[in-house]
């Protein structure tokens, strides 16, 4: 039996496997949930009735697998490409009859990111989309689904549809510039820390700047993407639905701008790392030349008289053994004092 009531019974339906895990599908008459876990050979057969809207999901599907839903609703094989193919551009392609999307996903794990892809593939009267793996979470994108008012997919169609989605991918991608922020954060106390672990400092540094890197270079392009989903002359969005879309675009501004901020800011973190230590190295040099100081004044008058005065144990082997002696004993004393201050 399938988990969730949109899972297709691959086992009632073996032709349905498509993928690692069962398709969803769903079917909205009127604004209500008409039907859930049909065939995916029944798509076209819920197209053709009127006022019906329908959502289709696969997960790591393989290019033979998109045969039979590019059947269903005659799509490109460019676009089918596109969407079975890994690390491609985040954009918005315009295709006859439909448009091809294409997002990332950023997840957060102890400090490292992973950017899951999602495609879809949206047409007057149908929203399909296709992930590469389960790190998106669908449930998520049901619950913003079933919490919306009827009227708004009845009225919205795909295009409501494709709104939450691109909200969800949107406030997922600003959760993901927050953690980098308080990543950012946590490197700036290791920076002014009395401990100064440098280290430490340059290893999570470089892992904040590549993230950052990696994650700006998928939200940057969700500006456009949502721009061109705005422009009229495509009628992608309806009407009704352009506030809802500008709003998303707005959100795109602030993770656009959130990470051009942060870049700035790692930058200076990196520039004052440099300026401290360089401030501490100074310190440390002034501390051994102090100490090379002192110790050339004993050096330079024992050495100017050539100890050739009396002194206790002159001129016997008892003095050569404790005058050898006491010289390692201030060596090795001096290195561990440097070394315990971290001057060597």
């Amino acid at each position: 039996m399938a988990a969730h009531p949109s899972e297709t019974d691959t086992q009632t339906h073996p032709a349905n496997r498509i993928g690692t895990s069962p398709p969803r599908t769903r079917a909205w008459l009127h604004g209500k949930v008409e039907a859930e876990g049909f065939p995916v050979a029944e798509v076209s057969d819920w197209l053709e009735r009127p006022d019906t809207v329908v959502w289709l999901d696969l997960c790591s599907p393989r290019t033979e697998d998109l045969r039979v839903i590019g059947e269903e609703l005659s799509l490109d094989p460019v676009a089918v490409e596109d969407a079975v193919s890994r690390h491609e551009r985040a954009k918005l392609d315009r295709y006859d009859g439909y448009a091809f999307l294409n997002a990332y996903v950023p997840e957060m794990t102890e400090g490292e990111l992973t950017l899951h892809e999602i495609s879809a593939f949206v047409t007057p009267r149908a929203l399909v989309t296709v992930r590469q793996n389960h790190g998106i979470d669908v449930d998520e994108l049901l619950r913003r689904w079933d919490e919306s008012p009827d009227g708004d997919v009845a009225e919205g169609g795909p295009g409501y549809l494709l709104y939450e989605l691109l909200d969800m991918v949107v406030d997922l991608q600003m959760e993901g510039v927050q953690a980098l922020d308080d990543e950012a954060d946590a490197v700036e106390e290791l920076v002014f820390d009395d401990k100064f672990p440098v280290r430490q400092i340059q290893e999570r540094s470089f892992r904040l700047r590549k993230n950052l890197v990696a994650l700006r270079r998928v939200a940057l392009p969700m500006r456009e993407v949502v721009n061109t989903l705005l422009r009229r002359d495509l009628r992608i969005v309806s009407p009704a639905m352009a506030p809802y879309f500008q709003d998303v675009y707005d959100h795109t501004l602030r993770v656009g701008e959130w990470t051009d901020g942060l870049r700035d800011l790692v930058a200076n973190l990196l520039d004052t790392r440099l300026a401290l230590q360089g401030n501490k190295m100074n310190e440390v040099m002034k501390k051994v030349t102090s100490w090379a100081a002192i110790i050339a004044v004993p050096t330079a008058v024992t050495g100017f008289y050539g100890q050739n005065v009396p002194y206790p144990g002159a001129q016997h082997h008892a003095g050569f053994i404790v005058s050898t002696a006491l010289i390692v004993v201030c060596s090795v004393a001096l290195y561990v004092i440097f070394k315990l201050r971290d001057w060597l």
